[in-house]
């Protein structure tokens, strides 16, 4: 019942469906069975009341409960990194898929969610056949998610495609019915086999880690010989074999899929003596890791020194509308600064509370304001609305000196140096004298 596992199972009560959710966390139980979601996700907490208050759906820490009463038994458990390694940690499906087999006590389907390493799906299909009671038949299918954070409750209910990977009919059949409101929509529904349901998410997550570094890394030169990254993107965007989305330079994608899930793919290729096939990935992994030392870089060309100084952070969660910190490029580049030496107060409309259990020694706050209350620099570091909103009007009394570094390039420069503050946008070459210490300096 973490991300993925809490939304389907609001989202399955949401569709008419009686749903039950297992964890063996009994905190996390607890806390979803009194209708509070552990975790923020927009629209996401009505779902939850809804269905806990209507009866439609309950949790348990209970096997022996689940594998008695659902006929459909879907894992959404987490495959994390390994530690020391790239591989996906498959230690908790495994451990999930086996239990199932061993408790289910009638006629039912496993479907699996997780993203996993091409050849899982196959293999815990004969670990539920080999540890299953005799007389229970299992149907057996792969089923990735495509989910957003900050949409996810639309992605679950109104989805752009459906991909199922099963080797027998009757389990389409089932996922068929469980998905029908979004099929009479029209949704693709693409019937295929394990190893390409399995490969469909990781692919997805490849090409757009891919497309994210392959702008970042054009803004490496247009801030080295001047250019607007914005507009190259705009303009190569209307080629509708490029497309405009997801080509935003800025301080890089992070968060609990595409890194994991790139490193994943990279290490079961390895496996499968395919390393070339995936070695691009590697340079896409770097130069998404090279953007958060730029902006280390520009802070310390803005300030000098970092010791005694104090920067203001604004956004710490690795995209807007979420609360997840996982490998967030923004947290690690404060944690940096941090590191440095320099007094770092952080401010996040959801993820001050997951940042802090990461890395407690930030000094975090409530509010914008407080944030860059005498701040010697600000690094807008997640494009929060409030944040892609600020204008220099609304800080530049509170501040200390007028400079900011815009991680996210959302900023309109140009309103910005009209002010009399120092900017630096990544994608734009970095003018380090256009205004004057004095300038950017309060009375």
């Amino acid at each position: 019942m973490g991300y993925l596992g809490a939304t389907h199972a609001a989202c399955m009560a949401e569709l008419g469906f009686e749903v039950i959710g297992l964890d063996v966390d009994q905190t996390k139980i607890d806390s979803l069975s009194r209708g509070e979601l552990p975790f923020h996700e927009p629209g996401l907490p009505e779902l939850l009341r809804k269905h806990v208050s209507n009866g439609l759906l309950r949790f348990t820490t209970s096997y022996e409960e689940v594998g008695a009463w659902a006929d459909i038994h879907f894992i959404g458990v987490g495959t994390p990194q390994t530690p020391g390694d790239n591989a996906a940690d498959l230690t908790y499906v495994d451990a999930a898929t086996l239990s199932l087999a061993k408790h289910i006590s009638k006629d039912a389907f496993i479907i699996g969610k997780s993203t996993v390493p091409v050849g899982t799906a196959r293999r815990l299909k004969h670990l539920v056949a080999s540890n299953k009671k005799p007389q229970v038949s299992i149907g057996f299918a792969w089923n990735p998610e495509f989910l957003r954070e900050g949409f996810a409750v639309k992605d679950t209910l109104h989805p752009d495609r459906l991909v199922v990977g099963v080797d027998d009919e009757r389990t389409e059949n089932v996922l068929r019915s469980i998905y029908a409101a979004a099929l009479e929509n029209d949704t693709p529904f693409i019937s295929t086999d394990f190893e390409t349901a399995e490969l469909v998410k990781v692919a997805a997550n490849a090409f757009l880690a891919t497309k994210i570094s392959f702008i970042n890394a054009f803004s490496e030169i247009t801030e080295t010989v001047g250019g607007d990254i914005r507009t190259l993107a705009d303009a190569i965007g209307h080629d509708v074999r490029i497309g405009r989305r997801f080509l935003n330079a800025g301080v890089g994608f992070g968060g609990g899929c595409l890194p994991k899930d790139i490193r994943a793919l990279q290490a079961r290729v390895g496996e499968l003596g395919l390393e070339r096939s995936m070695r691009f990935l590697s340079e896409v992994d770097a130069i998404n890791l090279r953007r958060r030392d730029r902006v280390v870089y520009l802070a310390e060309e803005m300030i000098g020194d970092f010791s005694g100084k104090k920067i203001a952070i604004l956004g710490v969660t690795f995209k807007p509308d979420s609360d997840d910190v996982r490998d967030s490029p923004a947290l690690d580049v404060a944690i940096r600064l941090f590191s440095s030496g320099a007094e770092v107060s952080v401010f996040d409309p959801q993820g001050n509370v997951n940042a802090a259990k990461r890395f407690p020694r930030l000094k975090y706050v409530d509010s914008t304001v407080q944030a860059v209350e005498d701040a010697d620099l600000v690094v807008l570091l997640t494009e929060w609305a409030e944040f892609r909103n600020l204008m220099p009007q609304d800080i530049q009394e509170l501040v200390a000196k007028r400079k900011i570094i815009d991680a996210r390039n959302v900023l309109d420069v140009g309103i910005w140096q009209g002010s009399a503050w120092q900017i630096a946008a990544l994608g734009h070459k970095f003018d380090s004298i256009l205004v004057s210490d004095a300038e950017m300096t309060m009375s």
